[in-house]
């Protein structure tokens, strides 16, 4: 079977607590940017063989080399600063930190290679399929809206997407180029757009909720222009996942007709609580697409039972056919370098989970 596999993985994990000191020590300048190195690679050696004795075939780097799941690929942009951002801020649950926001000061391109020695460095640990999780182009928006976008450079937004579209195909190029042929666009828009509280922002920001989910999806159309024939590619969607933490919540309803729009070959869909609604939005997904449901949560360390996991599974092909489903955690486990609020024990085993209950499901 090819990408998306019938048991998956949304991308980061847990950082072992030697790694996160090394990044830690290198950031005061205990330890050289060639040492960090090192440790990086050890981790993510020992990660990509855990995944592989569970019996994952999409593997990632655990996003190890990473403070921040999008901030970290958007910064390499030209034109793209990170700042704190005075303005509206998204409320994340229990939670008083920000991170930055990927502010626009001038032309954005892409005028060097983004993070394709991670991706070679992971091709070069697995003869299974290496998975490149990268932000979705609709991220350089949704924070921090119109307002984070300068008007002198971009008093146009047209010229603004336009230019996202074409920094994202020498972007996706270059991975491409390197061998990469699964690629994951996380992109919580989606999903948060599904909010009140997030389209009352938005319109705080200077922007319209109700045409936004169709311009992302037409700026990701427009990056994926020219990928290679044979390259997978999925979106995946939640609604935040900041230890352990969320930020928005509501259906698909709102959001589904653009975002089964884009040409991409599946979705990565956050179901692991009432606050992503029911499965009746899957109805509408077009024929030739693959659907992985994200229903083991990463916010907790309870393991989910396999009869659990299986009757949603049912519940869900009442919409979308079995042989078009795929399983796979709701989310990341380690979105940012803090982690989520689960052990290292604990993540293993709900990988394991999904690679159990997929192969008594699929076969």
């Amino acid at each position: 079977m090819t990408a998306p596999f019938r048991a998956d993985q949304v991308g980061s994990l847990l950082r072992p607590d030697w790694l996160t000191e090394a990044r830690q020590n290198c950031k005061c300048g205990l330890l050289d940017v060639a040492a960090l190195a090192e440790v990086e690679n050890q981790a993510i050696a020992e990660a990509v063989q855990r995944q592989q004795d569970i019996g994952l075939q999409g593997i990632t780097d655990g996003e190890f080399r990473r403070d921040w799941w999008h901030l970290d690929f958007l910064a390499q942009l030209d034109g793209v600063e990170l700042r704190d951002h005075d303005g509206p801020q998204f409320g994340i649950q229990g939670q008083s930190v920000q991170p930055p926001i990927a502010t626009v000061t001038d032309r954005v391109a892409c005028s060097r290679p983004i993070m394709v020695e991670h991706f070679e460095y992971l091709r070069s640990l697995t003869a299974r399929t290496p998975k490149m999780t990268i932000p979705s182009p609709s991220m350089l928006h949704l924070r921090g809206g119109r307002a984070a976008i300068s008007n002198t450079v971009y008093p146009d937004l047209a010229e603004f997407w336009a230019d996202v579209a074409a920094a994202y195909r020498v972007a996706i190029g270059q991975l491409a180029d390197a061998g990469c042929r699964y690629l994951q666009l996380d992109d919580i828009t989606f999903a948060y757009l599904c909010d009140p509280k997030i389209q009352a922002q938005c319109r705080a920001n200077g922007d319209d909720p109700d045409t936004l989910a169709q311009t992302y999806a037409d700026t990701i159309n427009a990056a994926l222009v020219g990928t290679p024939a044979d390259m997978v590619v999925t979106i995946h969607t939640c609604r935040g996942n900041f230890k352990s933490a969320w930020v928005a919540q509501g259906g698909y309803a709102p959001v589904v007709e653009a975002m089964f729009s884009t040409h991409v070959d599946g979705y990565f869909m956050e179901f692991d609580s009432e606050r992503a609604g029911g499965f009746e939005p899957l109805a509408a997904l077009p024929a030739d697409k693959k659907v992985v449901l994200g229903l083991v949560t990463t916010k907790l360390g309870a393991l989910e039972s396999k009869d659990a996991i299986k009757r949603r599974i049912d519940e869900a092909a009442r919409y979308v056919p079995l042989e078009r489903l795929c399983l796979s955690p709701q989310c990341g486990f380690s979105s940012t370098h803090h982690g989520n609020a689960l052990s290292q024990d604990d993540q293993w085993r709900k990988l394991e989970r999904v690679v159990e209950v997929a192969a008594e499901v699929w076969g």
